[in-house]
């Protein structure tokens, strides 16, 4: 995680530069010394104050400010030491700055440090606002089909990153074991286990009609029950819908969630971010279970492959509908109690990262049209709408196909269930489009009998087990498999295959930006306001807050140009510690950087991205809202909004008359992995120069702490972002790894340049 620590900027050649310190960093934080000597102390301090106060080391100094408004007062001067010293502000003094130079005008300075010239924060919505899993969602509207299968594709594509299968590994054999369990007249029950990865248990039941078929089949996910698959009461029994099925014509498997009954390598309500970092967790094991459980009665001799279907009820539906929106081959499908437009999922399982970065549960539904799907719901839980709100909003997408038929809906006036009234409603849409030689109109659940528990388990003492791979080992083998999955899909790309560079940008040209949450605002989309402009000798200095007018995110820039009116080149600065840290650390105006540039004609875009620099108040850090335990199910991360900004800070330029296509861009620091992964994410810099020092993007654990993206190593996280970028574009400074972009056709330097020849390069 990245935050504001104080930082001393030095000056070249040895001297010591100034060192600015707000009052939130102050707070429990020493700040360094680099060269012993005195240093003269300025004060930023609200007016009306008579009690404002700074202890620096053995130093206390104090001022009083009677006037109103804000304002810098020299405090004094202190004499310090080389080394940490520590810093305590009070009584409205919201920053201290230690300055080697006796004439120094804080006041001059902060204009090429800050946009606001008071202490306030910019108004950020990203900050503000956190959707969740109880955030009441509105269904867009689709004028036209062609306008829906666009968005279609994007929401089946993100089903898939979220969980690490795009593109689809590879299906390695089932090994299938089905077992007796009991004969009856009309139908056969049996226990069966499947590898859906290589020592990856799907364990469940077998319902199937005597003969020899050919039978349609449907598997059958189950919720949150206690007893899983096995579970047989008033609110919903799995064997009684499996066995009514069976008795109807319709083969049926009924499985186990990860960590219920027999399944018992994971535990189920566990969650860890490195995991996820490739797209490894709960939601996407049982989506890949669902879709092997489609292979699995696939392959039985007496099912008809061609009439598949999928149904369960709460966790169940959501696995339900998840399934059918990446598997075209599930032709029926009945959710229970589960699409809803105010509460998506109240499960880990449920709530897979990057899912609903822009959507909900209703957008995901709608990707079953144009087959048919029977939407069950309850007066009793969040379906209670779905008759007014759900169904019409999904019916409006089966219009688009001329297929409003093929959807239905139906409510019980009962809690959270699948209960009887709930499953007889599937049993008869089932029968019409499974069976429809028949009439199901009527169609009423027999009179059954449960099989005791301990026949219906393969492990009924999780003794036989042992033989089989933990958590541990299975976790690092399906790690390990994406990411042979993206080197098979990397290691052509070497530079000069313009070819193979060709197809692998027109083929995975989106994922970057679909996995971080990102996109580049068009013109018309931004929300620019000029604070102010000043104009110097040689040159004009612009202060603006840009951003998006529907997104209501803020980024802080200053911007310098030319006096003359023809377009210049320009370059884009991102920095780690925010844009003050461009600055000139002796005196008022830029820093060695924005001055060689400037000195080259270039024009220069310096942004706070977002929660650096003018985000907070020099007295208070930003704290971003989160609420819930599902943050990047719904929001981009951190990581992805810094990425947005420096896309959004291109698109501003982009925007300006005055400003050539000649773009480039430069990340400092942590900018350097946020810049380069911007530059994978669409039309940007013509090049880029990324600061990798410091950073090895082969550590999980580094990527965790520092630019959490969830998914993003699934998808070949920097080697990717290099590989979209065009060539020869990317510049980094070597980091641990760098060798692997070099082979991808980034230049590799071993050291960051200087002002002037960093310049050079841009």
């Amino acid at each position: 995680m990245i935050t504001l620590t104080l930082t001393a900027i030095l000056a070249a050649a040895g001297q010591p530069g100034t060192i600015w310190c707000n009052a939130f960093s102050a707070a429990g934080n020493p700040i360094t010394i680099p060269l012993a000597g005195n240093y003269v102390c300025w004060l930023w301090v609200e007016g009306g104050n008579h009690g404002a106060t700074c202890r620096i080391g053995d130093h206390s100094l104090s001022v009083e400010v009677a006037e109103p408004g804000v304002q810098w007062i020299k405090a004094g001067t202190v004499t310090l030491e080389a080394g940490e010293v520590s810093v305590a502000l009070n009584g409205g003094v919201q920053m201290v700055v230690l300055s080697p130079v006796e004439d120094f005008d804080p006041k001059a300075a902060m204009g090429d440090r800050r946009v606001n010239p008071l202490p306030v924060a910019v108004n950020d919505r990203r900050a503000q606002v956190a959707r969740h899993t109880d955030t009441v969602f509105t269904m867009p509207q689709f004028t036209d089909r062609k306008t829906w299968e666009s968005r279609a594709d994007l929401l089946r594509r993100r089903v898939l990153l979220s969980c690490g299968l795009y593109p689809l590994p590879e299906k390695t054999p089932l090994n299938a074991v089905i077992l007796p369990v009991a004969e009856h007249e009309d139908y056969v029950i049996e226990k069966v286990r499947f590898e859906a990865r290589p020592g990856f248990l799907v364990t469940g039941n077998l319902y199937r009609p005597r003969g020899e078929g050919p039978f349609p089949a449907t598997i059958c996910p189950h919720g949150h029950w206690p007893e899983g698959r096995l579970a047989d009461d008033d609110t919903g029994s799995v064997p009684a819908r499996c066995i009514t099925f069976a008795r109807m014509g319709i083969v049926a498997f009924a499985y186990d969630m990860v960590g219920y009954n027999d399944s018992q390598q994971f535990v189920h309500r566990v969650v860890r971010e490195r995991e996820k970092l490739w797209g490894f967790h709960r939601f996407a094991m049982q989506l890949w279970s669902s879709m092997r459980a489609l292979d699995f009665v696939s392959s039985l001799p007496y099912v008809d492959a061609k009439r598949l279907a999928c149904t369960g009820a709460s966790g169940g539906g959501t696995q339900t509908f998840a399934l059918f929106a990446v598997d075209p081959r599930v032709k029926v499908a009945a959710p229970v109690n589960m699409i809803s437009s105010t509460m998506q999922g109240g499960c880990i399982c449920e709530n897979a990262p990057i899912l609903r970065l822009d959507n909900s549960n209703m957008e995901i539904g709608a990707l079953m049209a144009p087959r048919p799907m029977l939407m069950v719901s309850a007066t009793g839980d969040w379906t209670r709408e779905t008759p007014r709100v759900e169904y019409p909003a999904i019916r409006s997408i089966y219009a688009l196909y001329g297929a409003e038929k093929q959807l239905e809906t139906m409510q019980v006036d009962a809690g959270h269930n699948y209960n009887r009234q709930s499953r007889e409603a599937v049993y008869r849409f089932f029968g019409k489009h499974l069976l429809p030689e028949k009439n199901w109109e009527n169609f009423t659940e027999p009179p059954y009998t449960v099989e005791s528990a301990k026949a219906m388990r393969l492990f009924p003492d999780h003794a036989d087990l042992s033989a089989w791979p933990d958590e541990k080992t299975l976790v690092a083998r399906a790690i390990e498999d994406t990411r042979a999955k993206w080197d098979a899909l990397l290691t052509p790309l070497v530079a000069g295959n313009t070819a193979a560079r060709a197809t692998f940008r027109r083929e995975q040209g989106t994922v970057l930006a679909e996995v971080l949450g990102v996109s580049t605002p068009r013109i018309n989309d931004l929300r620019l306001e000029r604070r102010s402009m000043e104009e110097r000798k040689g040159y004009v200095i612009e202060r603006w807050i840009i951003g998006r007018s529907a997104v209501g995110d803020a980024i802080p820039a200053l911007f310098y140009r030319s006096r003359g009116k023809g377009p210049q080149d320009a370059v884009l600065l991102v920095h780690g510690r925010g844009k003050a840290a461009l600055a000139d650390p002796l005196q008022p105006g830029p820093g060695a950087l924005v001055r060689a540039l400037i000195d080259r004609g270039k024009a220069v875009l310096s942004i706070d991205t977002f929660l650096m620099g003018e985000h907070n108040t020099p007295a208070r850090r930003t704290e971003r809202l989160r609420i819930g335990a599902f943050m990047d199910t719904f929001e981009p991360t951190d990581t992805g909004c810094r990425v947005q900004d420096v896309l959004t800070a291109l698109a501003f330029l982009r925007a300006r008359r005055d400003i050539t296509d000649n773009l480039s861009v430069a990340g400092l620091e942590d900018g350097g992995v946020w810049t380069l992964l911007a530059t994978g994410c669409g039309d940007g810099a013509v090049r880029t120069v990324s600061d990798l020092r410091g950073f090895d993007f082969n550590d999980d654990s580094a990527w965790v702490e520092r630019f959490y993206v969830p998914c993003l190593r699934a998808v070949g996280d920097l080697r990717t972002a290099t590989a979209l970028a065009p060539d020869g574009s990317v510049t980094v400074v070597a980091g641990p790894g760098s060798a692997t972009l070099a082979a991808l056709g980034a230049e590799v330097l071993e050291t960051l340049p200087d002002g002037d020849a960093l310049a050079s390069r841009l």
